[in-house]
């Protein structure tokens, strides 16, 4: 009886050992995102040039890469309590996000610049210059780090809108008179938003930009934080990052 169980369980205990390590080398990482197309949304072919670049990045590394996206505020506080979630992306530099995040190295940039109406052009040299300015924001998004300490002394005059488009339409409505946007996602969102249509034409961006934006991953600010981000920097390494950005932005 018990030679019959050993021959019946062998091909089985064989399977086991066998899968074991492919399922011991199964690795994932989840970060959150927010839709900012044409860089991540959960709509978006391959969830964005972003996500396609994170994603390349962790699978020459052996791992894959889950995006979960939330309203930009919840993303970033969800990757800075939730254990679940590794970090957050995309993001610009700062020295407040670097309190809170371990930066990647960076994965990608975007044209930061200034949407304006086309009937009211504006020729500035300096931020200082915008000053006279009622400039548009976005909550929580890192601008430039001239731009966010001449806000923070009050030496510059905002308005917060809740994201890229409503901030594009408080412009084209005359609320605002700039607006700080990245060119692709001001590209994109004018010709796919429909409550952006009747601006068609309208709106355009400055020629002069604010900063060409390296972007990057933020992971937890711990030892495995740390550890997830090395893996990730090893990761872009080994892709081009610029060909998958390129491909996806048009560029």
């Amino acid at each position: 009886m018990l030679e019959l169980l050993r021959k019946s369980c062998g091909p089985l205990l064989a399977s086991l050992l066998i899968a074991a390590p492919v399922l011991a080398e199964t690795k994932v990482v989840k970060l959150t995102s927010l839709d900012w197309p044409p860089y991540t949304g959960a709509k978006l072919t391959e969830q964005g040039a972003s996500v396609a670049v994170a994603k390349a990045a962790f699978k020459a590394m052996g791992y894959e890469l889950k995006v979960e996206f939330y309203p930009w505020s919840r993303a970033v506080q969800l990757a800075k309590s939730d254990p679940g979630y590794a970090g957050y992306f995309p993001e610009y530099d700062s020295p407040e996000v670097r309190k809170d995040f371990h930066l990647s190295d960076p994965m990608g940039s975007g044209p930061l610049g200034l949407a304006q109406r086309v009937d009211a052009p504006y020729t500035w040299s300096s931020i200082a210059d915008l000053a006279s300015k009622k400039v548009g924001v976005v909550q929580d998004y890192v601008n430039t780090t001239e731009f966010d300490a001449r806000v923070a002394a009050k030496q510059q005059r905002v308005d917060v809108a809740m994201d890229d488009g409503k901030n594009l339409q408080k412009l084209g409505n005359g609320r605002i008179d700039l607006a700080v946007v990245d060119a692709n996602v001001f590209r994109y969102l004018l010709q796919t938003q429909p409550d952006l249509k009747p601006f068609a034409g309208k709106l355009a961006m400055n020629a002069k930009l604010l900063e060409d934006k390296k972007l990057f991953v933020c992971f937890k600010k711990d030892a495995e934080g740390q550890r997830i981000a090395k893996i990730f920097n090893e990761g872009l390494k080994k892709i081009d990052v610029k060909a998958i950005m390129d491909k996806r932005l048009g560029g």
